[in-house]
């Protein structure tokens, strides 16, 4: 095996499994809205939308199993409720953006159709790879990706060397926390533990006689190089925002953003040149999406080649049936969901990144435990209970930036090993 080769293809491939509407749609309008403090913006974005889910795919190659694996220590129960309700979260709302985004900025401006047809035959090719999944790798990232990060660069690079660096005041407040908050809608932290088990699989049907250390030093090297490019891509593209910010409407929205964007930038010819950005983009990552649930349901019915298949089949169908609402719609729905669930997986995340040594099977549930409490009122808030909020406000710090659970979070950890420390002295 050529390893050099191998984990640039697994880059390649990882970085478009992550890259999807959130991640083309959501950074131009962070920038165009945090004017001179888009710099601040962005490092909270990519915290929250790079660095947590590359150590997702850190935890899945020291891990080398499904999502199944991240929860165990708290319970199979904990870890199949869990793993369900990402799968079922995945398939009702960030793979049918991809589909709601490639109609908006890909079909509709050049197409008199409605939203449904769009639908059905972009979940139809959608089913085609999913069901051809020995080759999603090889299809990903030897041909898709790279066009994908032509075109992008090819966007970021014209507003770089075309436009002056003025700013314009920052109308944000909470710069750094909103930004953390925003890289939540790209939902990279719940792809990582998706996607992250599509790469093992991928890679094991590729290279059926790969060692453990090599299976592992090679998901670990492609997930550096897939948040590197995360990285210049996000940076780049909340530059472009911000620099561009005079030359928009203040209310204008995120896929009409993205379109102006790209005809200012392009000439005539960037609508057309984005509507193809955005069909590779949202179709990788929809791939991944229900590719590692289909990959799940299988694993959980004894490996069956059916069970595959009719998983695939239903997501398709839903997504068809989801994609018929528009994205901001699908955005504004998604939050209350991403309030409860974001905070969750970045613990379990986290924890499974650390030395075994440090979370103990006690220690792991009482941080996740106390991680699930405390991030209740963020999810009151977000669904308008306003009472909890003001009360939380208070008493909790961070509360008011919805990051209630961080503190209680490492105080769990940080107390749990002390008292697990403590027993095994005595």
């Amino acid at each position: 095996m050529n390893n050099t080769k191998e984990t640039l293809v697994s880059a390649f491939a990882l970085f478009s499994l992550f890259f999807g509407a959130g991640n083309l749609i959501l950074p131009p309008f962070i920038g165009f809205n945090a004017g001179d403090w888009w710099w601040l913006m962005a490092i909270g974005f990519c915290l929250s939308a790079i660095v947590i889910p590359i150590l997702g795919i850190f935890a899945h190659a020291k891990l080398q199993g499904t999502i199944f694996d991240f929860g165990k220590k708290v319970s199979n129960t904990f870890s199949l409720v869990f793993s369900l309700l990402i799968y079922l979260i995945a398939v009702i709302l960030p793979s049918p953006r991809t589909a709601s985004v490639t109609h908006e900025i890909g079909i509709a401006p050049f197409f008199d159709v409605l939203p449904i047809y769009t639908s059905i035959v972009y979940f139809s090719l959608v089913l085609v790879f999913v069901l051809n999944r020995s080759k999603i790798l090889n299809i990903l990232g030897k041909y898709l990706t790279p066009a994908i990060l032509l075109i992008l660069l090819t966007i970021i690079g014209i507003c770089v060397f075309t436009f002056d660096f003025t700013f314009e005041p920052s109308t944000i407040s909470n710069p750094f926390t909103d930004g953390i908050l925003e890289g939540y809608q790209t939902f990279d932290a719940l792809a990582a533990i998706v996607v992250g088990g599509v790469l093992i699989i991928s890679i094991n049907l590729k290279n059926k006689d790969i060692s453990y250390t090599d299976r592992r030093a090679l998901i670990r090297n492609a997930g550096i190089f897939a948040g590197l490019g995360l990285l210049l891509v996000y940076g780049g593209l909340i530059l472009t925002g911000a620099l561009m910010h005079t030359s928009f409407d203040a209310d204008i929205n995120r896929t009409d953003l993205l379109s102006g964007i790209s005809r200012t930038l392009l000439g005539n010819a960037g609508s057309k040149i984005l509507s193809i950005l955005v069909s590779l983009a949202c179709l990788t990552t929809a791939i991944g999406v229900i590719t590692g649930t289909a990959d799940f349901i299988k694993s959980r019915f004894n490996n069956s080649n059916k069970a595959y298949t009719i998983t695939a089949i239903v997501c398709c169908v839903l997504g068809v049936l989801m994609g018929q609402f528009n994205v901001d719609y699908i955005i504004a729905v998604a939050i209350p969901a991403l309030m409860f669930i974001y905070p969750i997986t970045i613990i379990l995340i986290l924890l499974n990144v650390l030395p075994d040594k440090y979370t103990t099977p006690k220690v792991f549930r009482a941080v996740v435990y106390t991680t699930i409490l405390f991030s209740v009122p963020d999810f009151l808030n977000s669904i308008g209970v306003t009472s909890v909020a003001n009360f939380t406000a208070e008493y909790l710090p961070l509360s008011q930036f919805s990051l209630a659970w961080v503190l209680p979070a490492a105080i769990a950890l940080i107390i749990g090993n002390l008292a697990h420390k403590k027993t095994t002295t005595v």
